[in-house]
């Protein structure tokens, strides 16, 4: 009788250390998961800065006159070639 009590016993002890090196296998590659994740929330929190960085650089009215006059040959208005309409009356 005491046979059978000590193999259910080492058999359940087996089972309990293999679910433990079990679990511990989950929660490393889970923990890498994590390590990997958080990697790439920083890569992207990167990224994002950068492009709101170049987002404020272009849009400034700076850069935008500046591509006007060279690549539109675009130039200030001056009062003198302004041309007013006016409404006709009948």
């Amino acid at each position: 009788m005491s046979g059978k009590v000590s193999a259910i016993l080492a058999a359940l002890l087996v089972a309990c250390a293999l679910s433990l090196v079990n679990a511990q296998y989950r929660a490393r590659h889970l923990f890498i998961e994590l390590e990997r994740s958080q990697q790439q929330t920083r890569q992207l929190d990167i990224e994002w800065a950068q492009l709101q960085l170049d987002q404020s650089t272009l849009g400034k009215n700076a850069r935008i006159e500046e591509i006007a006059r060279k690549d539109l040959n675009m130039v200030p208005l001056t009062p003198e070639r302004t041309q007013y309409l006016t409404e006709e009356s009948k």
